[in-house]
């Protein structure tokens, strides 16, 4: 094939891909991966501890949002750390777990995003990790695993298979 029949198939290509591009123009083209939508079937209850930076927060307020900010419920942390809160029937995730106290400087955050867990810790390292998710683009369950492992910090000499150093005897205090 001579110099000049390249120069016209290469024209004929750009042409058509020209074509083809200009041909999706009109359509609307957003082809952007859904995520599952998650809901409880029923009602489900949600537990876990609340901590800071200085340790175990006593007292606050304790409001569970759906993604349009609906608070949909809350409780009360009465002198213990521990909570336990209702989520209705119907609730779709992911939701916003959100806790506020005069004892805070900031209010504190965990997200919801599997209808399967049910304990959910709440603390300045959740924060961050949420804070972190919505930074990525949202709380999806992606998005959640690049925060946390953004967030939290282990060390490369600890991230093989075999764990701890290389020695799987000694990860997780022995064999499991």
């Amino acid at each position: 094939m001579n110099i000049n029949n390249k120069i016209i198939k290469s024209a004929l290509i750009a042409v058509a891909l020209s074509t083809l591009v200009a041909c999706g123009k009109d359509k609307d083209n957003k082809s952007v991966v859904q995520a599952k939508v998650h809901t409880y079937k029923q009602m489900k209850v949600l537990r876990g501890e609340v901590t800071d930076a200085k340790g175990p927060v006593l007292e606050g307020l304790i409001e569970v949002k759906d993604s349009k900010g609906k608070v949909v419920a809350s409780t009360q942390l009465n002198n213990s750390r521990h909570y336990s809160v209702d989520i209705p029937a119907g609730t779709v995730l992911p939701i916003m777990l959100t806790v506020k106290s005069d004892k805070l400087t900031s209010p504190l955050q965990a997200v919801v995003i599997s209808p399967v867990i049910s304990k959910y810790d709440i603390s300045t390292l959740t924060t961050k990790i949420s804070k972190r998710a919505k930074e990525l683009g949202g709380y999806t369950h992606s998005n959640m695993i690049l925060a946390a492992d953004s967030t939290i910090g282990v060390l490369e000499s600890n991230k093989t298979s075999t764990g701890f150093r290389g020695d799987p005897t000694r990860q997780y205090g022995g064999w499991h």
